[in-house]
């Protein structure tokens, strides 16, 4: 004998379960959301001096941020821990929220890495990356897509 069988209801019971879970987040958002660290959005632009790269950041403080360059690399990175605790006479609270990001680029010859400079202001982290004086300056050429 299977179970289905000898206990007809228990079907009928696991659709009601079922039921229950499908007013639940979709669990693909929750994941994507709330459990993966979010990587700010990064602005690239070419200007006459050289190149300016703007990061979306907001929450940060200048402390948080570490920028390392390492042969042809630059490597943005954040780090932020918080902890907000709430206490009752019934009941104590207690989240912490640690934040993090990373990314790199790869640096053109042409950029002097010697007078690269950072500043981060309401909620933008700006990079100037100056070319090397003597450089050999490029025109941009625009590809079509076919």
């Amino acid at each position: 004998m299977n179970g289905v069988t000898k206990h007809p209801n228990r079907i009928q019971s696991l659709t009601g379960f079922d039921h229950f879970f499908r007013n639940w987040p979709d669990w693909n958002d929750l994941f994507h959301n709330e459990w993966v660290s979010h990587v700010p959005a990064v602005n690239v632009k070419r200007n006459s001096n050289g190149y300016e790269l703007d990061f979306a950041a907001p929450g940060l403080e200048k402390k948080d941020f570490n920028i390392d360059i390492d042969g042809d690399m630059i490597t943005i990175s954040a780090e932020k821990e918080s902890e907000n605790k709430e206490e009752d006479k019934q009941y104590s609270k207690r989240e912490y929220n640690y934040s993090s990001f990373s990314r790199s680029f790869t640096l053109p010859e042409t950029v002097d890495r010697s007078k690269i400079s950072a500043k981060y202001e309401n909620g933008v982290l700006k990079l100037d990356l100056p070319i090397k004086e003597g450089a050999p300056k490029t025109n941009p050429v625009k590809i079509g897509v076919q």
